[in-house]
C-alpha cells in the first residue's frame, strides 16, 4: 500500500449489501450530489461483460489469468472470488487515481471487500450496510431486474443470510424499505462524515 501513502488522501465511502438491496441506486444518487465531491471506484472483475457494459466505466474486465497475476503482484487493495472463477477486486491504482484528483472514493462493493477496506483504512472509511426490509423483498427485486437466470438468483439469495449477518460490523445501517428515505439517510451520513 506504499503507493497509496504517497498520494494526497481523501476519504473512502463503502456501500455494501446483498444483491438486490438497492446499494447501486443509492451510490448513483450520492454521486450526483456535487457538494460531496465523490468519484466511483471502478472494480476489476474476471467475469464476462453483460449487456451494454463498458470496460473502464462499469468494470475493468480482466481475463482470469490476468486477474490472478495481479493478485500475485499485490496490485489489489482487496479482492474476492465471489463465485467460482468469478473474481472482483479494487486495484490500488484506482484509489490513487481518484485521490490524485482531490476527490473522495465511493465503493459499491460486496460485504467482504467493504470490510477489508474498513480494516485497512479504519479512520478514513465510512462503511454503510444497505439492508432490504426482508428476504422476500430481496427475491422480488432480483426477479424484477430480469437480468439473471433463476439459478443465479438462487445463488445470490443463498448468500444473503450470511451477508445480512455482517451488518453489525459496519459503521452504519441504512434500511431500504422506502427508497426516498434511504437516499436521504445515506446522504446525511456521508455528508456528516465528510464534514469531519
Amino acid at each position: 500500500m506504499s503507493e497509496l501513502k504517497t498520494k494526497k488522501q481523501g476519504k473512502l465511502i463503502v456501500l455494501s449489501a446483498p444483491s438486490g438491496s438497492g446499494k447501486t441506486t443509492i451510490v448513483r444518487h450520492l454521486l450526483k450530489q456535487k457538494g460531496l465531491n465523490l468519484e466511483f471506484s471502478i472494480s476489476a472483475t474476471s467475469r464476462e461483460k453483460r449487456g451494454n457494459e463498458i470496460h473502464g466505466k462499469d468494470y475493468y474486465y480482466l481475463s482470469l489469468k490476468e486477474f490472478k497475476n495481479r493478485i500475485k503482484n499485490d496490485e489489489f487493495l482487496e479482492w474476492e472470488e465471489v463465485y467460482r472463477d468469478n473474481f472482483y477486486g479494487t486495484l490500488k491504482t484506482e484509489i490513487a487515481r481518484i485521490w490524485a484528483k482531490g476527490k473522495h472514493v465511493i465503493f459499491d462493493i460486496d460485504v467482504s471487500g467493504g470490510l477489508r477496506i474498513k480494516r485497512k483504512f479504519p479512520e478514513q472509511t465510512l462503511a454503510i450496510f444497505v439492508k432490504p426490509p426482508d428476504l422476500n423483498e430481496l427475491v422480488r427485486r432480483l426477479k424484477d431486474r430480469g437480468e439473471e437466470s433463476e439459478e443465479k438468483i438462487s445463488m445470490r439469495v443463498a448468500k444473503a443470510p450470511a451477508e445480512l449477518a455482517t451488518a453489525p460490523l459496519f459503521d452504519e445501517i441504512v434500511i431500504n424499505a422506502n427508497l426516498d428515505e434511504a437516499l436521504e439517510n445515506a446522504y446525511q451520513l456521508v455528508s456528516e462524515f465528510l464534514a469531519n
